[in-house]
Formats: C-alpha cells, structure tokens, sequence
C-alpha cells in the first residue's frame, strides 16, 4: 500500500492573517492575562497573539515529539513549566495541533487551561478549544520559518 503526502508550503501573509484571526476569536472569549508557548512552534503564533492581546506574562513549556527527521516519537518532557501559574483562565498556544500527543500531553499538565492554535489536523482537533483553519491529516504543513 503506497500513502502518499500532500505538502502545503505556509507564507508568512497567510500565516500572520490566521493568527491575527487566533487573536480575534481569544479576544471575544475573555481577557487572558497569561499565556504559555509550547516550543518550538508556538513561539511563532505566541509572539503575535500576545502583542496584540496585550499579554505580558509568557511562560514555555518544551516538548520533543518530533525527531530530526521529521518522525513522531514519543511525547519528551525538555522543560516544564515554572511553578506558580493557575491552569483557569491560562492560554495554551501552539502552532499546529497535529496527532494531539503533545496536546494531550500540556492538557494532563492543565486541564483547566484554553489550548489554542491556528492550525489542527482531525486526530488533534479534539484537544484544541479554539483554531483557524483544519488541514487534512496527511498533509505536510512546511511553516515559514522552516524554509531555507
């Protein structure tokens, strides 16, 4: 049996207006005041969302899930987060919500908190409260900043 893979390369354009959209829908929730970035990929929508929620205190939490090339593996813990953070009323960002490991994995940390991203995929929507767009899951999304 051959599967094959549907490769979506991101822009930076099409990317800041989905988490420009991310931010718009978090802003009609509620006011969030805190926020943690799952890393690496999270950085990327975190950075925008917070500037425009105007949200100031911004944790990581650092998760392997993927090897160098390119294949899952299992969820790895790299850095916890800092204690002292309530998981009610804390915004879980992430770029993609893929298979939903490393979703499921920051939910058992925080069941509490309200995971958002701009992009899921079927086996990972589950897990996020808030998303853009859904992508098809075998596709391969190759995000801006992972481009030569």
């Amino acid at each position: 049996m051959v599967v094959s893979h549907q490769f979506y390369a991101l822009s930076w354009d099409e990317f800041d207006a989905d988490c420009k959209i991310l931010a718009e829908k978090l802003a009609a929730i509620r006011p969030w005041h805190s926020m943690v970035a799952i890393t690496r990929g999270g950085l990327f929508p975190a950075g925008l969302i917070a500037s425009w929620l105007n949200i100031r205190r911004i944790d990581t939490i650092c998760l392997k899930t993927r090897e160098d090339d390119h294949s899952q593996s299992d969820p790895t813990l790299l850095k916890p987060l800092a204690d002292g953070w309530d998981d009610a009323g804390l915004l879980i960002i992430d770029d993609l919500v893929d298979s939903g490991l490393t979703a499921q994995l920051v939910r058992d940390f925080f069941p509490s908190a309200h995971f958002a991203s701009p992009y899921a995929k079927p086996a990972g929507r589950p897990f996020a409260d808030t998303i853009v767009r859904e992508f098809d899951q075998d596709v391969w999304i190759q995000f801006p900043w992972e481009k030569e």
